[in-house]
C-alpha cells in the first residue's frame, strides 16, 4: 500500500511546476556567490558597473575555493530550512488548498502512509535540489577560475553541505504537522520564519546546542566558527524532533476532523 501511495505522490510531483520553480530559486544562491567572488576579484570593473567592489573587498572575503564553499554551505543550510518548509507546505497544504483532503482522507488507506510518502517525496525532492546546486556551484567555480581547488576540498565541502541539508530535513516533519494543523500554506511558512529567527537568536546563547532550529546555524558557522562534530545531545535533539514531528502529523491526520 505504501508503494502505491508513494508512486502516486511522485507522479503528482513530476507534473508540478513548483519543482522547477524551487530549482530556479535555489540555483540563484551559487550565482549570487559567484557574482560576489567576481566582485572581490575584479573590484575596478565591478565599481564601474556600480557593484560596489571596493566595499566587497573591505568585507574581508577572498575569492578562493575555500571561501566559495563556506558561503555555499551557508546558503544550503539556511535557505534549506526555508526551502524545505516551502516544499512541505506545498506537499501537505495543497490537499487543503485544492479541496482534495476530504477525498484523500476518505480512501481505505492508512493515513500514516500518506504522511510517510509525502515525507519521502520531500526528502527526494530536497536531495535532488542540493545535488543540482552543488553541481552548478562546481561549474561556476571552475568558470571563475578560483584558486585553491582540490578534490579533498570539494569532497569535504560537499559532505558538509549535505550534512547541513540533512539536519535541515530532520526539522521538516514539524512543519508538516503545522501544515495539517493549520490546513493551508500560510501557517507553516509563518512558523518557519519564526523558528529561523529564534534559531538565530538562541544560536548566540548557551542553549544553541539544545534548540533544534539553532543547530543548523551553529553547525555551518552562521554564528561563530563551524562545529566540526555536533555533540551527541544535539543529534539526539534533532532526531527526537524528527520522530516527534512524524508522530504528531500522523496523529493529526488520523484523528482530526476535516471540515471541508
Amino acid at each position: 500500500m505504501f508503494g502505491q501511495v508513494l508512486a502516486t505522490e511522485l507522479i503528482k510531483l513530476r507534473r508540478s511546476k513548483v519543482t522547477w520553480l524551487s530549482l530556479i530559486v535555489l540555483s540563484l544562491g551559487p550565482l549570487g556567490i559567484g557574482l560576489f567572488m567576481w566582485i572581490v576579484r575584479e573590484p575596478g570593473r565591478a565599481d564601474q558597473l556600480g557593484l560596489l567592489g571596493t566595499k566587497a573587498n573591505l568585507a574581508g572575503f577572498e575569492a578562493t575555493w575555500p571561501a566559495y564553499f563556506s558561503m555555499l554551505i551557508l546558503v544550503v543550510g539556511i535557505s534549506g530550512m526555508l526551502m524545505l518548509s516551502f516544499i512541505i507546505a506545498y506537499l501537505f497544504g495543497r490537499e487543503y488548498a485544492d479541496g482534495t483532503a476530504k477525498n484523500l482522507l476518505a480512501l481505505p488507506v492508512g493515513r500514516q502512509w500518506f504522511v510517510l510518502a509525502k515525507l519521502v517525496v520531500a526528502a527526494f525532492w530536497w536531495f535532488v535540489l542540493v545535488v543540482a546546486v552543488l553541481a552548478e556551484a562546481l561549474v561556476i567555480g571552475r568558470v571563475l577560475g578560483l584558486p585553491g581547488f582540490s578534490t579533498e576540498l570539494v569532497l569535504g565541502g560537499s559532505r558538509d553541505a549535505l550534512l547541513a541539508a540533512g539536519i535541515a530535513y530532520l526539522l521538516a516533519p514539524v512543519v508538516a504537522w503545522i501544515t495539517t494543523l493549520g490546513r493551508g500554506y500560510l501557517p507553516p511558512l509563518g512558523f518557519a520564519l519564526t523558528m529561523l529567527a529564534l534559531g538565530n537568536v538562541f544560536a548566540k546563547t548557551g542553549w544553541a546546542l539544545w534548540f533544534p532550529w539553532s543547530i543548523v546555524p551553529l553547525s555551518i558557522g552562521m554564528v561563530g566558527k563551524p562545529v566540526q562534530t555536533l555533540p551527541t545531545g544535539s543529534l539526539i535533539v534533532v532526531v527526537l524532533t524528527f520522530l516527534g514531528g512524524i508522530a504528531a502529523t500522523i496523529l493529526q491526520m488520523r484523528y482530526a476532523d476535516n471540515t471541508q
